[in-house]
């Protein structure tokens, strides 16, 4: 039975430019030929595909925190949605806090994505937007509301009102919705993720591992943030790049020496090929 190594993209993975390096690269591309290989990304299939053209992906990729799990072919293998009931509901009840989300949904079944987002940003929601400009499936909404088919809300702020906000939403929704709070790196401030309740990496690896039929005793992951946790107890080996958070780190089998910019994973499949 082959290993399977399946690895977050931001800050993991990537490189904080958002590159890979020709070294990682090569690595990862030649433990491809002994192994099962996939990513589970906050990310959306657009995205990710984007960032990996040159990466062999051997299973399906887990994305948008596990909402949606698809293949690098466009063949949708399992959606976890919010509905249009409660992810307005969200909306509204975010509005009292002066703050929308972004609204990341499903257009159609050929996988084309939908990224909402209201014409009132802060600062920090402006920035992000100024990264996703040249995509086509940006749509400015001077009322938002979601749709019908809802990966993810995804708020963006100051820590202490998100977690004002997100002590709100659950009074109302309590289990119905998964919640996700942790520190945005790139931007400089922290995230609210909203999800279905089963839509994270540690469902979206098991939807994997029937699909593909490997063994869950032979995995191992890589993570450096709060929403690679589910995933983190799942595995048999749970690797923190050095850059990790340390609330991650502390459930981490190990914590390597090198970050996402000095290619930890790439020099973790090295060594662990070397050692074979």
């Amino acid at each position: 039975m082959k290993n399977i190594f399946i690895t977050d993209l931001d800050h993991t993975f990537l490189r904080t430019d958002l590159s890979i390096s020709a070294y990682t690269q090569k690595i990862w591309n030649a433990e491809a030929s002994y192994s099962v290989m996939s990513v589970a990304t906050a990310r959306t299939y657009k995205k990710t595909q984007q960032f990996l053209k040159n990466i062999h992906i051997s299973a399906p990729m887990i994305l948008l925190d596990g909402a949606l799990i698809a293949t690098t072919q466009k063949k949708i293998i399992d959606t976890k949605f919010i509905s249009k009931e409660i992810a307005d509901g969200v909306i509204h009840e975010g509005g009292k806090f002066g703050i929308y989300p972004f609204v990341l949904a499903l257009g159609d079944k050929n996988l084309s994505e939908v990224f909402l987002h209201s014409d009132i940003c802060n600062i920090h929601q402006k920035e992000v937007l100024t990264r996703y400009s040249n995509d086509d499936n940006l749509k400015e909404c001077k009322n938002i509301r979601a749709m019908e088919e809802n990966f993810k809300l995804v708020y963006m702020g100051e820590e202490q009102l998100l977690r004002a906000l997100e002590i709100h939403l659950k009074k109302i929704y309590g289990e119905s919705l998964k919640f996700i709070l942790a520190p945005e790196v790139y931007v400089g401030c922290y995230f609210l993720t909203l999800l279905h309740p089963h839509a994270d990496k540690s469902h979206g690896i098991q939807t994997v591992s029937e699909y593909s039929n490997f063994d869950l005793s032979k995995l191992t992951v890589f993570g450096d943030n709060l929403n690679d946790l589910g995933m983190f107890q799942l595995a048999r080996t749970a690797v923190a790049v050095a850059n990790a958070q340390d609330a991650l780190k502390a459930h981490a089998t190990i914590v390597l020496p090198h970050t996402n910019d000095e290619d930890g994973v790439a020099k973790y499949l090295e060594g662990y090929r070397f050692e074979q």
